[in-house]
């Protein structure tokens, strides 16, 4: 079973769809330009149901198939990331500072492409959800359309949805069986102490070297307290304090992600980070407190609706561009709260090479709009087959 026909004469369109998208970014839940784009083009194209103003932005249409049956809903990414564009591309971000980086312009095209094939042919019992969904990126726009009702309201039965991967072979296709993509978590560490005069040190309270500490101690918590055959990432990615040479700071800052898949693994992380801030504190005379957020959970696919996936996706690009067993990725994906709600799968598709995810001079690749939407569309059709 190749690239469908149809779709694939829709690549044009499609690479229409997502350069305009491209060049109109938007960040988090305020993606209203970009819904009302993708309502006018659901309206083209027929589908029977589109209900707007889903976690503020958020599109949940519906196209019925061939009578009675359960419904499978596709989802499709639409937010944007806060970086200033480096493509040089004709259709550039015209909002500088803001840039569809992770391809999430794609993702919609795709689905877009998918959806205008679904309501062409309904080769389908049962109906079809199309979710698009805003702030994957930052806010949990899934969470928020999962909380409003969604899988009830629409009686979604399971769910699917692809990533673009970007160092991967163009148009292959991985996955893997329960968890996929990691749980992820933020800290923050704020640090009191009394600044002075770098020449009197004796007269402060210094925060740096606590601050100094206490990274170096976080990153025991991996080394030491953690199982070696365990999947876990504690990284610090800022540290603040001071503004000149001669003045010891009053305050320092430690900002870091946690990324994990157990409970009980995250649980561990929180305790040790606790007891660290604590313990340091105490050592070096200052004051300190943790803020500890719980983000993401971890993104678990449902192995048979995994299986399924993989054997549809075969059929489509070939046996030997399809790996079912991929492994875990680190990155985190607020698609897991959706996979809470209903069993499902998560995939990611080969965008051959360039500049990777959330990378200023990062563009989504076109060639696999057809592949995407092909793939989005056989999903449907496959797990909602007409009888007889």
């Amino acid at each position: 079973m190749p690239i469908i026909n149809r779709i694939a004469g829709l690549a044009p369109e499609m690479t229409a769809w997502r350069r305009h998208l491209h060049a109109h970014p938007e960040l988090a839940f305020e993606c209203f330009e970009t819904a009302a784009f993708v309502a006018a083009r659901l309206a083209e194209i027929g589908v029977d149901e589109i209900h707007t103003g889903i976690a503020q932005s958020g599109i949940v249409a519906i196209i019925n198939g061939q009578g009675a049956g359960p419904v499978v809903g596709l989802r499709a990414d639409m937010d944007a990331l806060p970086i200033l564009e480096e493509t040089g591309a004709d259709y550039a971000s015209k909002t500088p500072g803001k840039m569809h980086a992770c391809g999430h312009d794609g993702h919609t095209a795709m689905l877009l492409g998918a959806a205008k094939y679904l309501a062409e042919t309904r080769s389908f019992r049962g109906r079809v959800a199309l979710i698009f969904q805003p702030a994957e990126e930052d806010g949990g726009g899934a969470r928020v359309m999962v909380a409003e009702g969604i899988m009830d309201r629409f009686d979604i039965a399971e769910v699917y949805a692809l990533h673009n991967a970007p160092g991967q072979e163009a148009g292959r296709i991985f996955t893997t069986p329960g968890p996929i993509m990691a749980a992820v978590d933020e800290f923050t560490i704020q640090i009191e102490g009394r600044g002075g005069h770098g020449a009197m040190p004796h007269e402060t309270i210094d925060p740096i070297p606590a601050a100094v500490s206490m990274v170096q101690a976080i990153q025991t918590i991996v080394s030491r307290n953690h199982h070696a055959l365990q999947d876990l990432v504690v990284s610090v990615t800022q540290i603040h304090a001071g503004t000149t040479d001669n003045v010891i700071p009053g305050s320092a800052m430690i900002n870091g992600t946690v990324r994990s898949f157990a409970p009980e693994v995250q649980a561990m992380v929180m305790a040790r980070m606790r007891d660290i801030v604590t313990g340091q504190a105490a050592s070096f005379g200052v004051e300190a407190r943790l803020d500890y957020a719980i983000g993401y959970p971890a993104t678990i696919n449902d192995p048979a609706r995994t299986a399924f996936a993989a054997e549809v996706a075969a059929e489509l690009v070939g046996a030997d561009r399809v790996d079912a067993a991929a492994g875990r990725e680190m990155g985190a994906e607020d698609f897991s709260y959706m996979l809470q709600a209903r069993p499902g799968a998560y995939l990611f598709l080969g965008a051959g090479a360039g500049p990777g995810l959330h990378h200023a001079g990062y563009d989504f690749n076109d060639e696999i709009l057809p592949i995407g939407a092909s793939l989005l569309a056989r999903l449907a059709e496959r797990a909602l087959p007409v009888a007889g």
